[in-house]
């Protein structure tokens, strides 16, 4: 965060409604009062009296699966039985989009918030992704979905049966380049997960992004028409466009993000800062819904009609076909390998999936400072401290009896290629990388 940022505010406390509350209540002086219960709930009192500050506010998302939630939410009731009887969840064009309608903010004709890469609340906190690089802080509220990304390759690599193991592509790519083809390769938004992840996994396989490929940027529900015309060789996004790629056959999976980083976090709900700090029942209430479908997306028996209203014309507009088979662990990588039950499938709540770990934050955050988007000398550990509010979340889920984990850290994350991530030491997982922008 810039010296502009505002500092994050303490999250309002769940509801003081129980007996034993209320006799405290009828028996102490206003005065006494105040005290022990500031003292017993330093987060804020009475957190849902009153109801919502405001009914409304205004949700970005692109037509991308792990934003099923939001949709869900506003497509149920979901919203409204938490008292947000005026949601509005906004189709974007792309990330730019998400980005420069979050910075205007609602009352300027833009969104609150939204359905977001995880590296970008920060990017955009800190001002590395906004017109004149001036800030606009936010928060991440909640995660969205752990996995069910994918890197795809043109059908022209096939013969390559790219995998996790890409040595046999790094000659293809090599072999293009020495013929005087440029190879590209599309992400969705510079610094964002899909650029983390194929970076992760070029590099991994001895190929710098930077310099062996062009990188380019390609909005998610214009992958594959661009694959179609020869635009691009590979392409990392999130579902369902890996699926509809392979279903009309015009590329296949290399691998799932997940065989890279098993479970791992991917999507947020990112909001403006001071649209929370003015509204902070209001940004509970909404993350209350948003929790509650989640759990909603995670039942097998609810995934058929999830895939079908995501599907509709309002939504995504794609067939529901498009969207389910992987939404239930079931690959098909288009180079014929078909996997049942993979363990691949999105996870919108289960495996702690809503919870935004700021040991998952500050790997996004190393990871950026490995491409040169953040200084060396950033503050990880003080930059995720003002952006994650897991502190809300914490109390969202407690009014509604959802589960929480012990501690703000997973601890170690280890990936495909041996590497680890130790939250405490991100120098050290620095060290170990050979492909990288950062001495």
């Amino acid at each position: 965060m810039t010296k502009d940022s505002k500092p994050a505010t303490n999250a309002p406390p769940a509801d003081l409604s129980n007996a034993g509350r209320r006799d405290f209540l009828k028996t102490s002086s206003a005065a006494a009062l105040t005290a022990a219960v500031s003292s017993m709930f330093p987060s804020g009192v009475f957190a849902q009296a009153g109801g919502p500050e405001t009914q409304k506010a205004v949700l970005g998302y692109i037509a991308l699966t792990d934003s099923a939630a939001l949709i869900i939410a506003k497509e149920k009731g979901i919203f409204d039985k938490y008292g947000m009887k005026g949601m509005e969840v906004s189709k974007q064009a792309s990330w730019a989009a998400t980005r420069d309608n979050i910075v205007l903010g609602s009352e300027k004709n833009g969104i609150d918030g939204a359905h977001i890469l995880t590296p970008m609340p920060y990017l955009i906190s800190t001002g590395k992704v906004t017109q004149n690089s001036v800030p606009t802080p936010m928060y991440i509220l909640a995660r969205l979905n752990l996995d069910a990304q994918a890197i795809s390759v043109a059908q022209e690599y096939k013969d390559t049966n790219a995998t996790l193991d890409a040595s046999a592509l790094r000659e293809a790519f090599a072999k293009k380049r020495k013929e005087g083809k440029e190879v590209k390769v599309a992400m969705t938004f510079p610094g964002g997960t899909h650029d983390l992840w194929i970076r992760y996994w070029l590099a991994a396989n001895g190929i710098d992004p930077d310099k062996d490929v062009s990188t380019i940027v390609v909005p998610p529900p214009q992958m594959v028409a661009n694959m179609k015309v020869g635009n691009m060789d590979a392409f990392c996004v999130g579902e369902p466009w890996n699926e509809q790629l392979v279903n009309q056959g015009i590329g296949f999976t290399a691998c799932t993000t997940g065989e890279v980083w098993n479970k791992h976090p991917e999507k947020a709900l990112g909001m403006r800062a001071d649209w929370v700090d003015k509204n902070p029942k209001a940004a509970q209430a909404m993350l209350q819904a948003v929790i509650e479908a989640q759990i909603w997306c995670d039942k097998t028996e609810n995934k058929a009609e999830m895939a079908a209203i995501l599907g509709r014309r309002q939504w995504f507009n794609v067939p529901p076909a498009d969207i389910l088979g992987r939404l239930m662990g079931d690959i098909n990588y288009g180079n014929g390998r078909l996997v049942k039950a993979t363990g691949q499938e999105m996870k919108f709540f289960k495996d702690d999936a809503s919870y935004p770990f700021k040991s998952h934050d500050s790997w996004f955050l190393t990871e950026n400072i490995r491409w040169g988007k953040f200084e060396p000398t950033t503050d990880v550990k003080g930059l995720v401290d003002k952006v994650n509010r897991e502190d809300i979340w914490r109390a969202a889920a407690k009014v509604i009896n959802a589960p929480a984990p012990a501690t703000t850290s997973r601890g170690k994350e280890t990936f495909f290629d041996g590497k680890v991530f130790d939250p405490e030491n991100p120098a050290a997982y620095l060290a170990s990388l050979t492909i990288k922008r950062v001495a």
